[in-house]
């Protein structure tokens, strides 16, 4: 695939705060640490101060590993991360239903592109792309769908709990559509053998979702973590008893987010008193304080303060950090120096920072993740044809329409000289009108304003008598934009993996290995 690179600014689909953060607004800088350049990334490997255990970090990703074939460039990634000369670059998501939007794809992509990046400019040193599952949250709803060719496909079942836990033997019906869309190509049966692996051949959401992913990415030694673990939660009980305790958090991140406002961005996340949640098998609800005691929203569980102290002590597997909470305990257990993220978790993250510097814990890189979008040759062909560039895709379908229309019709649209004609004569009106009673002024206002709206709404007759002239090709643009926006919105917050496997197979990953940029600041257009 052949790749174009055009401004994020130019795609109209990213926040201000996106916008400001890749151009160096200095009114962000105290909301991060390091600048997303090779520059910042270099300080940050510098400056880290990892409080976590390697040790255990290994050992638990070798048993998280322990029933897959494990790919060569996947076990060493895992043995480096013991030495302290590794260190990681992370990306995080949901556990989306055949891996959900293209945008999960994108992110995974960056982390690989970004370590393979640094391990050339420090060769001395070793970067694991890593996956942090977010096996711990607990909105199915979110995650329980996926769309396919603009067809929906989803998966019926009822949950309270941890999604990472979820038994996937509901999840068959889903699987048999799915494969349906796949077809019989050699790339549909490939990537259906996967799916039906993944997901009929491991019991929970959790081992499904690294079975794919890991087979999708392993030969670029993409590691998978899964943190709903005991031995990695109890790194982070000191953390855990001080926030419930203090409540720390929610101070400090209100402050930041008003700060944030106070300079016209609008923020993401809010802290609660408590940031935590108390998980078991099928329960995932959050931690309130009521009096002086600590109790399970909608359950009979609680705690006195020092009961509390004892349960995170001796379980600490059972309390889950929400939103807010979940990127220090990331940065806690992983050698991290850069997160990847879209634009929404680059926003939250920079109302985060405060927080980890209360705790002392080092606050990475954050980088957005590349965004793309895939021209099919048809669609690439029409725009040609009509006369666009690629980037005018971006605009929408009606200013579309009006640009192609001026540009090809035969008649005079405007009526601009004329509306001008008209108000020149109307102003000597009203000049001779004053001359002969003031109070006419105000009626040739009148006169002046009915006869532009009348010649406003003409022109706009004029303009939809031509749309009408043009209506195939006019029809093409709308086509156009439906392909690649489905929804109305970017290709890869709605459109799954399937149909870009399908058409190109392996060639579509490696075409996004050879071609994203992590460091480069542009949107990448895609041409097969």
């Amino acid at each position: 695939m052949q790749a174009k690179y055009i401004s994020y600014q130019e795609t109209g689909s990213f926040s201000k705060l996106v916008l400001d953060y890749i151009n160096n607004e200095e009114q962000l800088a105290p909301f991060y640490s390091y600048r997303p350049d090779m520059d910042g990334l270099a300080q940050a490997i510098a400056n880290r101060n990892f409080k976590g255990d390697r040790t255990i970090l290994v050992d638990v990703l070798k048993q998280q590993y322990q029933h897959l074939q494990v790919n060569k460039s996947v076990s060493k990634n895992i043995e480096l991360l013991a030495s302290d000369q590794t260190f990681t670059v992370t990306t995080g998501h949901q556990l989306n239903l055949f891996t959900g939007p293209l945008y999960f794809i994108y992110k995974i992509v960056t982390a690989i592109n970004l370590a393979i990046e640094l391990k050339i400019a420090h060769p001395d040193k070793n970067f694991v792309p890593v996956y942090w599952m977010a096996t711990e949250d607990h909105d199915f709803d979110e995650i329980n769908h996926v769309s396919v060719d603009e067809k929906n496909i989803s998966w019926i079942q009822t949950t309270n709990g941890a999604t990472g836990r979820l038994s996937t033997k509901t999840v068959a019906a889903a699987v048999t559509a799915y494969k349906g869309y796949l077809g019989i190509s050699k790339n549909g049966k490939r990537i259906a053998k996967l799916v039906e692996q993944a997901y009929l051949q491991h019991d929970n959401l959790a081992d499904a979702t690294r079975f794919m992913v890991n087979s999708l990415f392993e030969k670029y030694g993409l590691v998978i973590v899964n943190a709903d673990d005991k031995r990695l939660k109890s790194l982070f009980a000191p953390i855990i008893t001080a926030d419930i305790l203090q409540q720390n958090s929610e101070r400090i991140i209100q402050e930041t987010s008003s700060k944030l406002e106070d300079l016209g961005y609008k923020t993401q996340v809010n802290g609660r008193d408590i940031n935590f949640f108390y998980l078991k098998d099928e329960l995932r609800e959050r931690i309130i304080l009521e009096g002086k005691t600590y109790k399970v929203n909608h359950t009979s569980i609680h705690f006195t303060e020092e009961e509390l102290k004892v349960e995170i002590n001796s379980n600490p597997e059972r309390f889950s950090p929400n939103v807010v909470m979940r990127p220090m305990y990331e940065e806690l257990i992983l050698p991290n120096i850069a997160y990847i993220g879209g634009g929404a978790e680059v926003s939250y993250w920079m109302q985060l920072k405060a927080n980890f510097d209360f705790y002392k814990i080092d606050f990475p890189v954050l980088l957005l993740r590349n965004s793309a979008l895939l021209i099919d040759k048809r669609s690439a062909e029409n725009l040609h044809s009509l006369g666009f560039t690629l980037e005018d895709i971006f605009l929408p379908a009606e200013e579309l329409k009006n640009i192609w229309v001026k540009k090809n019709s035969t008649a005079q649209l405007s009526l601009s000289d004329e509306i001008r004609a008209v108000n020149s004569i109307f102003d000597q009106i009203k000049l001779n009108s004053f001359k002969v009673d003031k109070t006419l002024s105000a009626s040739t206002d009148s006169a002046r304003q009915k006869t532009n709206h009348l010649l406003s709404n003409l022109e706009k007759k004029l303009f939809r008598a031509e749309k009408r002239k043009h209506e195939f090709s006019l029809q093409q643009i709308e086509n156009v934009k439906k392909r690649l926006f489905p929804n109305g919105t970017l290709q890869e917050r709605i459109s799954n993996i399937a149909p870009m496997y399908v058409n190109y197979g392996e060639d579509f990953l490696s075409s996004l290995i050879e071609n994203f940029e992590p460091l480069g600041g542009d949107f990448t257009l895609l041409l097969p």
